[in-house]
């Protein structure tokens, strides 16, 4: 395995699993631990985090990433060792002073996939403590965690261990809100085996309700045995004038404990776990497990106690989880013949994951979420799950289209279960121009992979809220007990195909234009700092990716002729807005476009009339074919520019003040990267700008000190009316900051239009830069942003991991799919053939698993190579001379083996 640079990370297998050197010495380290139940935890080096379910219920303190270092309250383990006391994670204060300025402090931290060790040393007797947590892959909330002694010293050790951990038993909102008001409610319970504390109520935002969730800190030893009593109660655990880093319970010789079966009303509480004192001779080693759990009424403790209860127990499940993880991961791997890059890679493929589960809250960088995810989230990380796993994809994607409104807006809360929406929180009426395109661009793909054109007619129900015309007006009689979804006049429910979802999406963002005939902003578009152009901002970047996806829905009626369909029904209220087909408009008159959209709106409002009509799919295809040319040429023709130095690019917004936003201005150049990656990837630019496009951005936005593209230039003192995001710091957010998800769709956006080595460019800075730890300061991923300083931030919750996959499967590497057929045509940068004259991805298509390698053995460029010779499972077929691309049937896949081996040459 290659080293890491100094003091950084290094993996020390091929399974992922990293080690790092005095992590503690590093801030704002942490690490996730989950289950697909529910279960979500976050360590740090010193095991501080939080462990909850939700918003409303936290087992442990919840922490912002400034908590990290602010709390005391962690996951402790006390030792009193010869009656001095020491901390098993760090957390007294001699050792975080200790730790903190010696070098050697060895404190060696080892982490994979999804499970946590530190080990560290007390150096005067000997005694070194390992700590490990993971969570369980099943259905039980609980977080385990095993601490192993082992007396590396020359003497006898007299230990006393005792654990502390503080219970915060509710809502996050109880952290400042009734803080101790609601402890007022805590009902604490010294089980045989450990601390329980359940709540009489929660006080939260959903109001007063009778409280059935118990939380809970269990423990045992090596051998099974209970602890030999309790301190259950903060206050009496930390003493008068005492705190968690230095509590009196630990501290003080044979502190007072409270017996099995004591209970306590009404205190913060802690589970304070004595176990019994222990000598440990030289060499020998004794174990303690803790389970941090959270039940609901049918979980019992008891069971839990049986069911990890021991070493052995613990070690089983620990197996289990491990190869869960590894398990889930291995459908898709890249190989560089380069060990760093590779792994960190496979950390990178988990995040999509990992955002799946916990949308972008629940860890401390994500401080702003309060559960759920976006509708934005829910289409992109469905990219990278494609690629791994296309079971029941087909149900995911049908249940996410409900979300849809009529006026071709969507629910923005989401919920945990598929198909679940709910209105806008506190009756926001806001509105991401955006978002009604990712859908189109998520059901492309699946239908490119599968060639499962029937999705297209599946039916699906609309979403009905309050609001209205693009959350513009609001229907006071509406109050939500008739359900939310929309019906029609008689009160039936309303269907429509998938492909009218996606229709009506488009065709009212089309419609939707301000005064230089380009998409509204309103509340923002990806970039949901740019939030206050609502009432004259345009989205020039992406009204250029609405035509692209306009074209695309053209190329899905096309599909749809050639399997037989001839007409597709559409709701009668919709057809106004295919106008070239019975009352055709001149697009250059903005009136008559909104003119025409609120004709739209006012008939969507509430009930709709239930008749559909049946629309000839050669016209409708026609019909986008029309818009989709409009509005391409009208963005090339308006919204080219070129500065005084002869760099020439897109404009990709209007502000406030209907004001142009980039180009020259008295603060110096405007540049968005933004404004370029969508007309690119829509093929609007022509080759010649393409070029063009990558000096500019070259020259304005690359930063060579962290290899990455920032999101904007300086755009100066003065906050444009455009949004918040320039009042942040310029070089933080997205207010010019190296951008992770936008700098990869630009990578994608350079594929596309075939500059391959500009593109792996992007790809490996992100690389470099992530891995790079004695300035990124992160474990092994990629970040949602590198701030001014070259920092990780938001780590492990972010879009850009599954778009990094996506483009480095499909276009890198080249494996896609086209209508369901297989299609190899690889872009492959001749630097990615440094290490080695071959490199390989292991994917899945077709229910296949596909083992690739393409050959460069004269490391040439993606524009002097073609392919040569290429075998299958060792059968050798030679290509027409030119060939850039391979290409099998669907029925050729499917009569191939379950595993198949290809071998590409690229050859001069």
């Amino acid at each position: 395995m290659s080293d890491a640079p100094k003091y950084g990370w290094r993996f020390i297998d091929d399974q992922g699993t990293f080690e790092l050197i005095n992590p503690q010495q590093t801030s704002t380290l942490y690490f996730p631990l989950l289950n697909q139940a529910g279960m979500q935890s976050c360590v740090t080096p010193t095991l501080n985090g939080d462990a909850k379910l939700d918003q409303n219920t936290f087992l442990l303190l919840p922490v912002s990433v400034e908590d990290l270092h602010n709390t005391r309250s962690a996951r402790n383990f006390w030792v009193r060792i010869n009656d001095e006391p020491w901390s098993a994670t760090g957390n007294s204060p001699a050792q975080l002073v200790q730790e903190l300025t010696d070098t050697d402090a060895a404190v060696t931290l080892q982490a994979g996939f999804l499970w946590h060790s530190v080990c560290r040393q007390h150096k005067a007797t000997g005694l070194e403590a390992a700590v490990l947590s993971f969570v369980p892959t099943n259905q039980d909330h609980v977080e385990l965690i095993k601490i192993t002694l082992t007396n590396q010293g020359e003497r006898a050790l007299d230990l006393e261990p005792i654990s502390a951990i503080p219970i915060f038993g509710r809502s996050a909102d109880n952290l400042r809100d009734h803080r101790h008001v609601t402890a007022l409610l805590h009902r604490t319970y010294c089980h045989p085996f450990g601390v329980m504390v359940k709540p009489t109520m929660s006080f939260d935002e959903r109001g007063h309700k009778h409280n059935l969730i118990s939380y809970a800190v269990l423990g045992v030893d090596g051998a099974g045995n209970p602890p030999r009593g309790f301190t259950p109660l903060t206050e009496d655990f930390i003493g008068e004038g005492g705190n968690l880093c230095w509590p009196q319970a630990a501290v003080k010789q044979d502190p007072h404990v409270q017996s099995a079966q004591s209970a306590f009303d009404g205190f913060e509480s802690i589970g304070g776990l004595h176990f019994q004192p222990v000598q440990l001779q030289p060499g020998q080693s004794i174990s303690y497990i803790l389970m941090l759990t959270i039940m609901s009424p049918e979980d019992d403790a008891d069971a839990l106690i049986h069911r990890y209860g021991s070493q052995e127990k613990f070690h089983v499940h620990l197996a289990e989880a491990r190869r869960f993880w590894v398990d889930k991961l291995a459908s898709l791997r890249f190989d560089h013949q380069q060990a760093r890059r590779d792994g960190w890679l496979q950390w990178v493929s988990l995040q999509p994951i990992l955002r799946q589960l916990m949308g972008n809250s629940f860890l401390p960088y994500h401080d702003y979420g309060r559960g759920g995810r976006g509708w934005r989230d829910l289409w992109q990380d469905l990219l990278a799950i494609l690629l791994t796993d296309e079971q029941g994809v087909d149900q995911l994607l049908l249940s996410n289209f409900a979300g849809v409104r009529m006026d071709g807006t969507n629910a923005t809360i989401i919920g945990s279960e598929p198909g679940e929406f709910k209105a806008d929180r506190n009756n926001i009426p806001r509105v991401w121009m955006d978002h009604g395109a990712w859908p189109l661009i998520t059901t492309k793909l699946y239908l490119d992979r599968t060639g499962d054109l029937d999705l297209l007619l599946a039916k699906k129900t609309y979403f009905r809220d309050h609001l209205s015309h693009r959350c513009q007006r609001s229907d006071a009689h509406w109050d939500g007990r008739a359900g939310t979804q929309v019906k029609s006049t008689q009160g039936v429910v309303i269907e429509g195909t998938v492909l009218e979802h996606l229709l009506v999406q488009h065709l009212t963002a089309f419609f939707n234009v301000g005064e230089h005939n380009l998409i509204r902003m309103e509340g923002g578009d990806w970039n949901d700092g740019l939030d206050m152009a609502a009432e004259r901002g345009e989205s020039v970047a992406f009204s250029a990716l609405y035509a692209g996806n306009l074209r695309i829905l053209s190329e899905l009626c096309t599909q749809l002729s050639r399997a037989g369909k001839v007409a597709i029904p559409i709701a009668v209220e919709l057809q106004r807005l295919f106008d070239t087909l019975h009352d055709p408009l001149d697009y250059e008159d903005i009136a008559a476009k909104q003119s025409r959209l609120q004709e739209y709106f006012d008939a969507v409002k509430g009930d709709l009339s239930g008749d559909q009509v049946l629309i000839p799919l050669e016209k409708l295809q026609t019909d986008l074919v029309h818009k989709a040319d409009w509005l391409s040429n009208h963005i090339r023709r308006q919204e080219w520019l070129q500065d005084s130095q002869g760099y020439a690019w897109f404009n990709g917004y209007y502000d406030n003040e209907g004001q142009r936003v980039e180009g020259e201005h008295p603060h110096g150049v405007r540049m968005t990267l933004t404004g370029q990656v969508f007309p690119l990837m829509a093929r609007i630019a022509s080759r010649e700008q393409a070029a063009q496009i990558v000096g500019a951005v070259d020259h304005y936005l690359y930063n060579p000190e962290f290899t990455g593209y920032r999101l904007n230039t300086d755009f100066g003192a003065d906050v444009p009316p455009l949004g918040r995001a320039f009042a942040f710091a310029y070089g933080q957010k997205e207010n010019g900051a190296i951008f992770s998800h936008m700098a990869v769709m630009y990578a994608y956006a350079l594929y596309q239009a075939g500059l391959a080595d500009q593109a792996w460019q992007v790809l490996d800075g992100l690389y470099q830069q992530s891995q790079d730890f004695s300035i990124s300061r992160m474990y092994p991923g990629i970040p949602e942003y590198f701030n001014d300083r070259g920092r990780g931030m938001y780590p492990y919750l972010t879009g850009s991991a599954a778009w990094y996959m996506f483009t480095l499967l499909t276009e890198s590497f080249g494996v896609k799919g086209q209508w369901g057929d297989l299609c190899l045509a690889p872009k492959l940068s001749a630097e990615q053939f440094v290490s080695a004259e071959a490199v390989r991805v292991t994917t899945t298509f077709a229910g296949k698993q596909l083992d690739i390698v393409y050959c460069n053995p004269e490391h040439l460029a993606y524009d002097q190579y073609t392919i040569g010779a290429y075998s299958i499972n060792g059968k050798v077929f030679q290509p027409p001379a030119g060939t850039r691309a391979l290409y099998f049937t669907r029925a050729e896949v499917l009569n191939w083996p379950d595993e198949v081996h290809i071998r590409v040459n690229l050859s001069s």
